[in-house]
């Protein structure tokens, strides 16, 4: 069939024919140099072919690195717990702030400062400052992970309030009060001897010193509220001091307490709910706070 007609095979037979020369045609224009484009030869083709490949399309997102991830969620490492947070965290906390907010709980504390150095240089015979650092709020939990140990650690009762606080006292306190009052030397730091349980002596001196700073806090809360704050028990693991859940939140006021060249701090932690029954007192802005009457206004509601 295809002999007779011609026409199909003589169209065969024509495009067998023209691959080739086109193929050779193609393959003389490259080892020429002729073919393809001559403005920036094969380097600046390679660098454009570069340059789309970095820089990023449209449609595509840039990925976080593992840094911003962590600032972005507010976690590090190497951070104090204690530190205010940032990102995600610093909005899981917020809430927090609002504790802050009492008033008269800056008051009550002031009061407490000055209580405490006239007691406790009744208590040392020695000169002893005490001054406030600061005042925040923390949950408990993160407290509790933050104690520098060794310290031994006070749960005592607020009767009136029918619930309880933290007192901590560092090891440097512990033994600065141990060395005062057993009459060491001034002008010489405390000895301190790691690694091994406090004695009973040690325990029961400083249990002497954490009942004269509770009857001092129940006359700075007094003008408030009558509060009696009793010592409930010593501990010196943090795990068997726990008087509230992890996440509850919690006022933290650290104290610095000097002796000359000698002294350490102390912290005075009470969990909200502690504080709940009295948190209307502390909202006040001065002592004895109240709303005057308008007579006025209660002729016209009634």
């Amino acid at each position: 069939m295809a002999d007779e007609t011609g026409e199909p095979a003589d169209e065969n037979k024509t495009a067998a024919d023209g691959a080739p020369e086109s193929g050779n045609d193609a393959a003389a224009q490259k080892s020429d140099g002729t073919g393809g484009d001559d403005t920036g030869g094969d380097d600046t083709g390679g660098d454009e072919l570069a340059a789309d490949a970095a820089a990023p399309s449209p449609g595509t997102e840039r990925i976080l690195n593992q840094e911003e991830i962590d600032s972005l969620l507010g976690f590090d490492a190497s951070e104090d717990p204690l530190q205010d947070k940032s990102g995600i965290r610093a909005i899981i906390n917020s809430a927090l702030v609002s504790y802050e907010r009492l008033p008269m709980l800056e008051i009550v504390f002031d009061r407490l400062v000055r209580l405490m150095t006239t007691s406790l240089r009744n208590f040392t015979s020695d000169n002893v400052e005490v001054s406030l650092d600061n005042i925040t709020s923390i949950r408990f939990g993160d407290y509790l992970n933050s104690i520098p140990l060794p310290a031994i650690l006070s749960v005592f009762r607020a009767e009136q309030l029918d619930n309880y606080g933290l007192f901590t006292v560092d090891s440097n306190l512990i033994y600065s009060i141990v060395d005062v009052l057993l009459g060491g030397r001034r002008g010489t730091s405390a000895m301190r001897i790691e690694g091994r349980p406090y004695t009973t002596i040690e325990r029961s001196l400083v249990q002497r010193m954490i009942e004269v700073i509770l009857q001092d806090m129940s006359h700075a809360f007094e003008p408030l509220a009558p509060v009696n704050f009793q010592l409930d028990r010593l501990e010196t693991n943090p795990r068997f001091a726990a008087i509230a859940r992890p996440a509850n939140a919690a006022i933290l006021v650290k104290l610095r307490i000097d002796m000359e060249d000698r002294g350490g701090r102390t912290e005075l932690l009470l969990p909200y709910a502690t504080l709940e029954p009295i948190r209307k007192l502390l909202l006040q802005q001065f002592m004895g706070e109240k709303f005057g009457r308008d007579s006025i206004w209660e002729s016209h509601l009634c």
